[in-house]
């Protein structure tokens, strides 16, 4: 299997994960935990997995003038990210956040212009546009979408969210070509931890451990263990083969793939002919961006940002 598959299969299973996240970190939020609590609970369990497997199996060393540039990683891709989303889906709905994270891949493609000087060519603008078109479709036609007064403090914490992360997915590229992968992400996590740990401590001092539900827990260690540790890893990995763009676009995977899980395992939930267009649609454009000829010069240009 050449490293191509791989980045995409890895894609594929990071998506999955985010596409049940929505809903099971939100059953956590605000009754059982709060939000920058939750935070504290999985940046630092995330740190604790990545350190160990890097111990364990991954030695290697980092020149410390890249120090500054895992701390900005860290700022884009853990504190404003995850500090963002978690407090913006408790204020808001599964279903906004994932109308507002179409705006991703969006965001991506301007970023990498300018930092990358990664080339916008059709076939990206057309993928884009229709991925746009699939994910809205199985999205605003649902009917528990809320945007409005009640929940337009959480919509922009989620807005903000997305762009920060889409800092994260363009600005990490270069290092992928330095280091790897467990050395990048145990690095920002651990900046990403003393980032989030003012914000959180107090709200995780008030955790009730005794009365929750064990069900809750499962939710909290999936959140950890999976949304985190195994998507962040999934993620960084694909950008050693698939440019930010591509890894951008699956996003639009996300509300299908949710719907998925809802009518084969919750079984709340149908798979109709509006579902199906709109997956038809996501795959078209994830396929329209990954077939964008690569620009020659990306790894060049990758490595000026980090001297």
């Amino acid at each position: 299997m050449n490293k191509i598959v791989k980045a995409h299969l890895a894609l594929l299973a990071a998506n999955l994960i985010y596409g049940a996240n929505y809903s099971i970190a939100k059953e956590a939020m605000p009754a059982y935990v709060q939000p920058f609590a939750f935070v504290i609970l999985r940046v630092g369990g995330a740190l604790i997995l990545f350190w160990i497997v890097s111990l364990l199996f991954v030695r290697e060393k980092i020149d410390r003038k890249d120090l500054p540039y895992f701390a900005l990683l860290a700022l884009c891709g853990v504190a404003i990210n995850q500090l963002l989303f978690l407090k913006g889906l408790s204020l808001s709905t599964p279903i906004n956040a994932g109308i507002i994270m179409v705006s991703n891949p969006i965001v991506v493609l301007l970023i990498a212009t300018i930092a990358l000087k990664d080339k916008i060519s059709v076939s990206k603008i057309f993928g884009i546009t229709i991925g746009v078109a699939g994910a809205s479709l199985l999205l605003l036609f649902n009917k528990t979408f809320s945007f409005g007064s009640e929940t337009i403090r959480g919509d922009t914490m989620i807005l903000i969210n997305s762009i920060s992360w889409a800092g994260y997915i363009v600005l990490v590229k270069p290092l992928m070509n330095k280091y790897n992968t467990f050395t990048i992400v145990k690095w920002v996590f651990l900046f990403g931890f003393f980032y989030v740990l003012p914000f959180g401590f107090s709200e995780f001092k008030q955790i009730d451990w005794v009365t929750m539900p064990i069900s809750i827990v499962w939710d909290i260690l999936f959140v950890i263990v999976g949304t985190t540790f195994f998507a962040y890893v999934l993620n960084t990995y694909s950008l050693r083969a698939l440019s930010p763009a591509v890894v951008s676009i699956y996003i639009y995977l996300q509300p299908f793939l949710a719907t998925l899980i809802a009518v084969y395992y919750y079984r709340n939930d149908e798979l109709d002919t509006r579902k199906l267009v709109s997956g038809v649609l996501i795959i078209i454009g994830v396929y329209l961006v990954s077939r964008s000829p690569k620009n020659v010069e990306l790894k060049k240009q990758s490595n000026t940002l980090l001297n």
